[in-house]
This record gives structure tokens, sequence and C-alpha cells, in this order.
């Protein structure tokens, strides 16, 4: 199993930043424009049982990636979990605490790879660059728009 961490800190409460995670369009604001992700269906919002449905494209080859709510305690966490998808295991803990006034975002993800160790060995290295870049973009938009400040990534 692989561990990816990234944490920033945003300048607003804890209520704001839940509040933003719970816009109808999150997912589709937080996808990089880089990234080949279609969101095909989003139902339940920020609750355990909501179901998020995801197209992606690996080259030219579509797959499908279905992931439910199974944690979600208001303004502290909420956690997501592959139920069918490109990889063996994906657990994604979105972390919300409280910081001087400020909020602590941390997305915790532990995930494993079809094919086991050997392949993991090979292109986890891949796999964790892709989430470095993923979650410096997603925690810049956070960033801004929890802060008041809009603006572009680019």
């Amino acid at each position: 199993m692989l561990h990816f961490n990234h944490s920033s800190v945003i300048n607003a409460p804890i209520e704001v930043v839940w509040q933003f995670h719970e816009r109808p369009d999150i997912l589709q604001m937080l996808t990089p424009p880089w990234q080949p992700v279609k969101v095909v269906r989003r139902e339940g919002g920020l609750q355990v049982g909501a179901i998020t449905e995801f197209r992606l494209f690996l080259g030219l080859v579509p797959l499908t990636w279905l992931a439910r709510h199974t944690e979600c305690e208001q303004y502290r966490l909420f956690v997501d979990e592959q139920i069918s998808g490109p990889f063996e295991t994906w657990i994604h803990r979105h972390e919300f605490q409280l910081e001087d006034g400020k909020t602590r975002l941390t997305d915790a993800i532990s995930f494993s790879m079809p094919g086991g160790d050997a392949f993991e060995f090979v292109s986890g290295w891949l796999i964790q660059t892709q989430l470095e870049a993923m979650f410096r973009y997603r925690h810049y938009v956070t960033k801004q728009q929890c802060e008041g400040r809009g603006g572009n990534w680019w």
C-alpha cells in the first residue's frame, strides 16, 4: 500500500472551507485543466453513502471510476473509497483542522495498484508525482475561493 499526503493552511474558518467542498460543482472546480477526467455523476453531497462517478482517459482508453463516501463528520472530515476503478484500493481522507483561527486542509490517500508490489514499486513514483501536482492545484483553488480572492491558477 502506498500513501500520499498534502496539507495547506487556508486563511478562512473551517465552516467556509467545508461549505466550499459542499458545492455541487466542486469536482469540476478542483479538477486540473490538464487532467483527462470527466465527472459523470455526483449523488448525495457530503454524506455517508454519497456516490461519485468519473470517466478517466488513459490515452484513448476510457475508464470508469466509482467512489462512495464512507465517513463524514461535519467540519472535521469526509472519506471516499473506490468501489470500482483503476486502483486495487483507494481511500481518500479529507481532513479539516482549526489552526490559529485558520483551517488546515489535509488530503491523505492510501492506495494500492493492480499487479502487486512490483508494479507499485515501478509506477508508484509516477502516481505520487501526479498526485502532488493535482493537490497543489486543488489546494490553490480552495485557498483562492475560500479566502475570497478568486483569480486564476495560470
